[in-house]
């Protein structure tokens, strides 16, 4: 472990980046601005996606899909394999159905077609008009267990994580970064650690700590809103069948309901606060897909920046690919230095692989990544 690598950003991305390079040898260092899962991939729905979102786009949903079966597999104690159902309400919705089927047929993603009475027998609180629905492999998960057992991988194998440490600056000579400026804010300390590499795995915020070393990141912040309901109304996830939308999706884990969600364009995702238009939104048509939520309260409502990748033609935020991307910011002048975007949680692993690969080529390591074949730690672990 003689190279060291310094993975800025402690949500999942990072956690599956700092884990892979730990288990390659790499020496890594995590730091996170503040606690555990204090950014996007703690205010994530939890959907462990099938794919069937993004079938427009065939080669993100089987990516989406192979992600889902290869997490299940190495974690089946992290995930809710209760299956998720794509509803079609009104006439809109069923002229999408044939377009749907098609493409999880050429994503390779395996749904089934339900007739109504066997839709609401599977989930009596939809909406008891429905028009059609397709049976689709999604789940359900906890970010915050899924987030911790990647990091107690990475401890496992030596990664220093350091929750409540910010990156203020660097000191970069002759073309590279010798060091990380670092605000340890447990104790209000400013401290110098020295790197080989860097890895900018911060999500919304990459632009924001680029910035700091004179370099961009072209990352879109797209915030969304979430609704979670006093009440849990289904077993399997509840999904619009049409494109993606606002309000097409109705989660369910544990003890509550997540409506979601919106999807607007900002420049800073640190200033993003939650319309109440939005909530109502969220409400309204959440009781086209479930008219039992009209009748249930509001227990909670938050939101998270979404780090969607280039430029976007609207506001939405919606034009924008799934897919994720690595910047290596040698082009700018800067050799050891590499950013990461776009994704979702369900693709993190598969992010982190290739943005170990890229690491692993520069920094001189041979091995090969194992984290597709290798269970995960236990999400207590990381505690001891």
């Amino acid at each position: 472990m003689t190279k060291h690598v310094v993975v800025i950003g402690g949500g999942v991305t990072g956690a599956a980046i700092a884990y892979d390079l730990a288990q390659r040898g790499a020496r890594v260092t995590l730091l996170e601005r503040g606690s555990i899962g204090s950014g996007t991939s703690g205010r994530t729905h939890g959907l462990l996606h099938s794919g069937c979102r993004y079938v427009k786009d065939v080669d993100v949903a089987r990516e989406c899909y192979l992600e889902n079966v290869t997490l299940r597999r190495i974690a089946p104690f992290l995930f809710e394999k209760n299956g998720g159902l794509f509803v079609a309400i009104d006439e809109s919705d069923l002229k999408y159905k044939d377009f749907f089927l098609k493409k999880c047929e050429e994503a390779g993603i395996p749904v089934k077609e339900l007739d109504r009475n066997e839709a609401l027998r599977l989930e009596p609180n939809l909406n008891p008009e429905l028009k059609a629905a397709v049976l689709v492999p999604d789940g359900t998960f906890d970010p915050l267990k899924v987030l911790l057992s990647f990091l107690a991988s990475a401890k496992l194998h030596g990664a220093d994580i350091r929750p409540f440490s910010e990156v203020v600056g660097f000191r970069i000579e002759s073309g590279a970064i010798k060091a990380v400026r670092v605000l340890d804010k447990t104790s209000e300390r400013e401290y110098e650690l020295e790197a080989d590499y860097v890895v900018n795995a911060t999500g919304a915020w990459a632009n924001k700590v680029a910035r700091l070393a004179g370099l961009s990141v072209p990352v879109k912040p797209s915030p969304g809103v979430m609704v979670a309901l006093n009440a849990r109304i289904g077993h399997r996830v509840f999904n619009r069948l049409n494109k993606p939308g606002d309000g097409d999706i109705i989660i369910h884990q544990r003890g509550t309901s997540v409506i979601g969600t919106t999807s607007w364009v900002v420049e800073d995702p640190d200033t993003v606060t939650i319309p109440r238009e939005h909530v109502e939104l969220m409400l309204k048509r959440g009781t086209e897909l479930a008219p039992i939520v009209a009748k249930l309260k509001v227990k909670a409502t938050f939101v998270s920046s979404r780090p969607l990748v280039g430029a976007v033609q609207a506001s939405t935020g919606r034009e924008v690919s799934r897919s994720f991307a690595i910047i290596d910011h040698a082009r700018e002048g800067v050799e050891n230095f590499a950013s990461i975007i776009g994704g979702k949680f369900t693709t993190a692993r598969l992010m982190a692989e290739k943005m170990a690969d890229f690491v692993a080529e520069r920094i001189g390591i041979t091995q090969p990544c194992r984290t597709a074949d290798t269970p995960l730690a236990p999400y207590w672990s990381y505690f001891t």
